[in-house]
């Protein structure tokens, strides 16, 4: 490898100095790197050296007679870039059991990483190594090394492909052995693993391009030499005429492009992006400006209109539901801050709107509650604030007056509370599964009402009614899993609740919380516990303030509920399809839960990242690990992704091999005028199957409690 990476330099090297270079860089239109057929950075079918700014996010797809690539990239680090993708094979069908798949079209489904090496420099090209298809079945499995050197409005590519990228084989490999030079090309189990054995074997090749800026900054051209030869692909029809392939791009602003190409000498390939970037996202508020200093000092308690401060710190700094203690050595504020996902803004306000009351007070005391439960005190410095306000001195900022410690019980008299014992909420709710057999994207969008009663500050009994509004889940066929598998039917069930329920009791259950000590939180709970599932559990998580470490432990007895019954729960494990006339199996009673790790890295090469891996017991009564990985960017906006690897063979999980995920958190001040600390998550599931499914839990103690990281955002993943 090292070998290699030193020859492909050398030759890009050699390549690109050779050519003269007639003007400066800042003379022409800016590069601005492109997508490939396949989604992620490159040419057309081949990669190059250049991945995109980071935190890219785009959503793209590519179709020709052959082939429909229906893509997603996000540039994760400055150095890696992940693509996931879906293509359907129109010559092929899913299965030959046209009572399950149809006329759906054949569809595979694959993950990208490219990792870059090094940035371009004078005499270095831009240097990536990546993996094409490492989690599919293998249709278009490849490894690659390339280069990437930019001259005036050209930015030229040389690399080195294997596998599906380098079948020419015109740099090694035997062709006598079979098109793929004796790679092995099966893959394991029901697909979906990483069959990292065959990396960087089989057919190794030489490719090649350049992409034209042209002086109309809207358009690029490209061409490039295909190091694969197509002679085992999986497409029945795909024929090569011509190794060249030349394209076009012609790009909408920063928001997307589309894409023209002939390719392989005899076919025409059109594509579209549409990107954004999770870095650079924003909105401009119109917010509550903060109050202007008064420069009132030395009033007592009694003589402050404390209802009026209380109402000011919910409208102006986003603390609601307060209570407000008070004397003449300190303030206290106790609540829930619902508005500001960056809690600098709240303390700036809240500071303002205590010191213009005059009070003698030396230090306000700012508690965020969740859930009633208190999760971090922000102290702050009544004199030091006061310079700030004043702006006495250049650069001025309240977090210079701010210290966060563990809460502490609130000294002086309770002078207002604005706290409620009830509360309501209405949310949209949307479900969505991508590559099935039955239709390629399945989907229930709906409304969850919610409401909730404190009968003490520490329970809580509230629940939520979903009403389905629209859903194609009357296509989802598994109803008896026809490869084989014998899993309690958990998940795949779902259209049973879904579509034959307009509308549906989500959730009813009494819910118990307390805290132990500073760094250890409690919550127990019984009832209706999700669509799903009834039962009864608890959980404890231990952690410290300002630590990027944390620990829980969830555990749960459950049942399935039954979805002809509001309220009923299965008793019979064996039941009988007509439809099929096969027999399946459901959770009629059993123990999950799961032993928690939370790991924040404080790298630099890792920055904004949560870790998260769990050990248990789950719904289909597997064993095993989930890995959720997660990405916070400057906006606000979290990307993640899970895996859960359980005791099941690849058999008995069924299609897929194991359970796994994305998602996207997203603000919703990114699209309001107004800012608010509620998100909208977003998910994707490859397949809906029984192995590796985790309990949908209403509350989350790492979640309430996310304020004991500084400056965190990373509520509700």
């Amino acid at each position: 490898m090292r070998c290699t990476l030193f020859k492909l330099s050398t030759l890009s090297l050699a390549l690109m100095h050779a050519l003269p270079a007639t003007a400066n860089d800042l003379d022409f239109t800016p590069f601005t790197p492109t997508q490939s057929d396949f989604g992620g950075v490159g040419l057309m079918q081949m990669p190059t050296g250049r991945v995109a700014p980071e935190g890219e996010f785009s959503l793209g797809v590519t179709m020709n007679d052959d082939y429909r690539h229906y893509h997603s990239s996000l540039q994760l680090m400055p150095w890696l870039e992940a693509t996931i993708r879906y293509t359907q094979v129109p010559d092929r069908l899913y299965s030959n059991d046209d009572g399950f798949s149809g006329e759906t079209y054949y569809t595979d489904k694959g993950i990208d990483v490219k990792v870059r090496l090094w940035e371009e420099s004078y005499w270095l090209p831009e240097t990536s190594i990546g993996l094409r298809d490492l989690g599919g079945t293998g249709l278009f499995d490849g490894e690659y090394i390339a280069a990437s050197k930019h001259i005036g409005p050209f930015d030229f590519t040389a690399g080195i492909g294997w596998g599906y990228i380098g079948n020419r084989a015109n740099l090694k490999g035997d062709t006598s052995l079979g098109d793929d030079c004796g790679r092995d090309t099966s893959y394991k189990g029901k697909g979906g693993s990483f069959d990292y054995a065959r990396w960087f074997t089989g057919c190794m090749s030489v490719f090649g391009g350049v992409e034209y800026q042209t002086p109309w900054e809207p358009l690029s051209l490209k061409l490039e030499y295909d190091a694969n030869d197509y002679k085992s692909d999986f497409a029945p029809n795909a024929t090569q005429d011509s190794p060249f392939n030349m394209g076009a791009v012609y790009r909408f602003g920063n928001w997307g492009d589309i894409r023209a190409s002939y390719e392989r000498g005899n076919t025409w390939t059109v594509g579209f992006t549409l990107k954004t970037n999770f870095n650079t996202l924003a909105q401009n508020w119109i917010d509550t400006p903060t109050p202007a200093y008064n420069g009132a000092q030395g009033k007592s308690v009694e003589d402050i209109d404390w209802d009026r401060v209380a109402a000011d710190l919910e409208t102006i700094a986003g603390y609601g539901n307060t209570k407000v203690y008070a004397d003449d050595e300190s303030i206290t504020v106790v609540g829930s801050q619902s508005k500001y996902r960056n809690r600098d803004f709240a303390h700036e306000k809240a500071a303002m709107i205590l010191t213009n009351t005059g009070s003698k007070a030396s230090t306000y005391h700012l508690v965020e509650q969740q859930a009633n439960q208190t999760t971090i005190q922000t102290d702050i410095d009544a004199a030091a604030y006061r310079k700030v306000a004043n702006q006495e001195y250049v650069g001025a900022n309240v977090t210079e007056t701010t210290t966060r410690v563990n809460p502490e019980s609130a000294r002086g008299m309770l002078q207002t509370d604005t706290s409620k014992p009830w509360s309501v909420s209405v949310n949209p709710s949307l479900q969505q599964s991508i590559g099935g057999s039955e239709d390629f994207y399945m989907f229930n969008i709906g409304v969850t009402a919610g409401a909730s009663y404190w009968l003490t500050d520490n329970i809580e009994f509230g629940g939520g009614v979903y009403v389905n509004l629209y859903d194609n889940y009357d296509k989802f066929k598994y109803d008896v899993p026809p490869d084989g598998t014998d899993l309690k039917r958990v998940r795949t069930l779902v259209r049973q609740y879904i579509s034959d329920n307009t509308v549906r009791v989500s959730n009813l259950q009494l819910t118990a919380f307390d805290k132990f000590g500073d760094s250890f939180y409690v919550q127990a709970y019984g009832g209706y516990l999700e669509t799903m599932f009834a039962g009864v559990g608890g959980e404890v998580l231990y952690r410290p303030l300002n630590s990027n470490w944390a620990f829980g432990l969830d555990m749960n007895y459950v049942a399935q509920r039954d979805p002809n019954s509001e309220f009923g729960i299965f008793t019979e494990e064996v039941h009988y399809d007509p439809i099929t006339g096969r027999y399946y199996r459901v959770q009629t009673g059993t123990p999950t839960g799961h032993f928690t790790t939370y790991y924040r890295p404080e790298w630099s090469w890792f920055d904004d990242l949560l870790i998260k891996a769990s050990v248990g017991q789950y719904l289909a009564e597997d064993k095993g690990v989930t890995l959720d990985v997660s990405k916070q960017f400057d906006s606000g906006v979290i990307a993640g992704a899970y895996m859960a690897k359980t005791n099941l063979s690849a058999e008995e999980f069924g299609e897929g091999s194991f359970n796994k995920g994305f998602y996207i958190s997203i603000p919703f001040d990114i699209f309001t005028v107004k800012p608010s600390a509620s998100r909208a998550l977003i998910g994707w599931t490859p397949l809906s199957r029984d192995g590796g499914q985790m309990l949908g839990r209403k509350y989350s103690l790492y979640s309430m409690t996310d304020a004991r990281y500084p400056n965190s955002e990373f509520t509700n993943r």
